[in-house]
């Protein structure tokens, strides 16, 4: 009998201390933030790593991620995910009042959540449209959705290199983001001759680069840049008058040429840039890279800034015609052109203002005009939507201002190994 009570005893005890000990870790849960949380007892502590993505915990789902195809819209995309019809329209009118569905591109990802027990039901839906900007879906009940957007964080970073084959490549051999290139490119448009590049020109550049979940994302803003080219140094910074940014040289002045506004003194614009116009002979839609100033035959057509004559010559559609290339990074056209200034030819360098051809009808038009054509960075873009920085140099009242934040980036670039 004393064995007994000994032996009832002992098991009640061990049931409270394992209840205590139950008692003492559960009120030993500590939070650290919204995706860490500790558990322990005493100065023991054990941490648990509970992880997030757009706000859900991710250890409660299976996901399964796929691409958007062609012709497939939300509800198509809820409905072939397991999501009985009737939430189908009640989520696809929740998500059009926090996002234009219609924006949802063919090539982009979705995920998608489904519970981990025995229902495997949809839970979440999430469509990536870019690296910052989502749509997310809670499939609940009733339905509701959110257009939510990630932080992205600029990080600051000095770059150099050296160049062995082309401004391209040695990107890649310095492990740069390759788009670098075209943001030098474009900094440096009117002082550099990128395709003039010789083996042994430098680099520096101070920059930030853009990360979203620790990913990168690209570059963002730059703040100096050194370009030595052919033994001459030169340099950029970036600053800020009359509320926009610009890159100035060591003395001030814009490292920027303006383009005329027109290439004709006396015209009228007569059709516009667009990705679908009904051509007037064609009778056809298809887009129309260029602008048209209707004038009389014969009008003088001015260069918009100083460059190079590319390519001249006749084409059924464009009729005579003439391509500038003012830099690595614009290049502006001319077509259905009457004639040419006499001497003109391939290869000529001409100057802002300088007359290249004469208002035609030549090639596919209707009447006489001038089909006003720019590329940048080989990319056909809207010459009326070409945003250039003032020329201006540094006014008198900033220049204090700039010598302080020039000298500050000069120093910087000068720690920057080459």
């Amino acid at each position: 009998m004393h064995i007994k009570n000994i032996y009832i005893i002992s098991i009640v005890t061990l049931i409270f201390v394992l209840v205590s000990f139950y008692k003492t870790s559960e009120s030993r849960i500590l939070k650290r933030n919204e995706n860490i949380y500790a558990v322990g007892i005493d100065q023991n502590i054990i941490y648990y790593d509970i992880k997030k993505e757009y706000e859900i915990t991710i250890d409660s789902f299976n996901i399964v991620q796929n691409r958007i195809k062609r012709n497939q819209n939300l509800a198509k995309l809820l409905v072939d995910a397991g999501l009985e019809y009737s939430k189908v329209e009640k989520a696809t009118r929740q998500s059009a009042e926090v996002f234009d569905i219609r924006r949802i591109k063919a090539g982009n990802y979705y995920r998608l959540y489904y519970a981990k027990d025995s229902s495997k039901t949809l839970s979440y839906f999430v469509y990536k449209h870019s690296p910052t900007e989502y749509l997310k879906i809670a499939l609940n009940n009733v339905p509701s959705a959110i257009k939510g957007k990630k932080e992205i964080v600029s990080i600051r970073k000095s770059s150099s290199g050296t160049i062995s084959s082309s401004l391209w490549a040695t990107m890649i051999e310095n492990n740069i983001d390759p788009m670098m290139a075209n943001r030098l490119s474009e900094i440096y448009a009117w002082t550099v001759d990128f395709f003039g590049l010789e083996q042994g020109d430098q680099f520096k550049v101070i920059y930030d680069e853009q990360f979203v979940d620790s990913i990168s994302i690209g570059i963002g803003e730059i703040y100096a840049a050194s370009f030595n080219h052919r033994g001459e140094e030169l340099l950029a910074y970036e600053f800020e008058q009359n509320g926009v940014k610009s890159f100035f040289d060591e003395k001030g002045k814009s490292l920027r040429r303006q383009f005329l506004k027109s290439p004709l003194r006396f015209s009228r614009i007569s059709s516009g840039y667009s990705n679908s116009r009904m051509h007037p002979i064609l009778k056809i839609r298809r887009p129309h890279r260029g602008v048209d100033y209707a004038a009389p035959t014969g009008t003088p057509i001015n260069s918009i800034g100083d460059g190079t004559v590319y390519k001249k010559g006749y084409t059924k559609s464009a009729g005579y015609y003439i391509k500038i290339r003012h830099n690595s990074v614009y290049t502006s056209g001319y077509n259905h052109l009457s004639r040419y200034p006499k001497g003109i030819k391939v290869g000529q360098r001409v100057t802002q203002g300088q007359i290249v051809g004469y208002v035609g009808s030549t090639g596919y038009a209707t009447g006489p005009h001038l089909d006003f054509r720019v590329w940048k960075n080989g990319q056909a873009t809207d010459p009326l939507k070409i945003k250039a920085p003032p020329v201006e140099p540094i006014a008198e009242q900033n220049i204090t201002a700039f010598k302080k934040s020039k000298q500050e980036l000069k120093d910087e670039l000068e720690k920057t190994n080459s």
